[in-house]
């Protein structure tokens, strides 16, 4: 079974620079979990959702054909994006990183993912750590950083960001939605 699915240049630089942009210039909140309140020992980052972006509603356009294309592999019964894509910045002054997880969760939405797909938005020379590894099994794999690399899982699958200690790492996150897995 496949456990992974690259897209190297899913976003161009040109869109990197004014989704990043466009992030910069909208308000964040401290990262929480599902059903959960903070907790920065598991994650340390700040979001901003693509639906409160103006001059954003190009970037879900993009999202559902890089997640059709990585679904051929996968073959789930997807149906919906109910939640927003989130832009997160892990920075080096907050050690920023997620430990360990899988993003399938007791919440109404986070039930039904099915896909995760991770965008890398900075470029790997403007930070250190913050890299994404995936472990579909026993073995750690780790994702391209390559900036504007699509990386696409099952949400199922564990996965962290490593702390970042010098500078920031701006990633896109979306689940793509559907019927329980049985």
């Amino acid at each position: 079974m496949i456990s992974l699915h690259t897209t190297p240049e899913g976003f161009s630089a040109v869109d990197c620079d004014r989704l990043s942009g466009l992030a910069a210039a909208a308000p964040a909140q401290d990262a929480g979990l599902v059903g959960r309140a903070r907790d920065h020992n598991l994650r340390r980052a700040d979001l901003v959702w693509t639906d409160d972006i103006p001059g954003a509603e190009w970037v879900m356009d993009r999202i559902i054909d890089l997640v059709r294309g990585a679904n051929r592999q996968f073959g789930f019964d997807l149906s919906a994006f109910h939640e927003s894509p989130q832009i997160a910045r892990y920075d080096a002054a907050r050690e920023g990183h997620f430990d360990w997880h899988a993003d399938i969760g007791d919440g109404p939405f986070a039930r039904q993912r099915k896909l995760t797909m991770v965008a890398q938005m900075s470029d790997p020379a403007d930070y250190d750590g913050g890299q994404l590894e995936i472990m579909p099994s026993a073995q750690v794999h780790r994702a391209a950083s390559a900036r504007g690399t699509v990386t696409i899982f099952p949400s199922y699958v564990l996965h962290r960001v490593t702390p970042v200690t010098r500078g920031a790492r701006l990633s896109l996150t979306v689940w793509a939605h559907g019927p329980a897995f049985r």
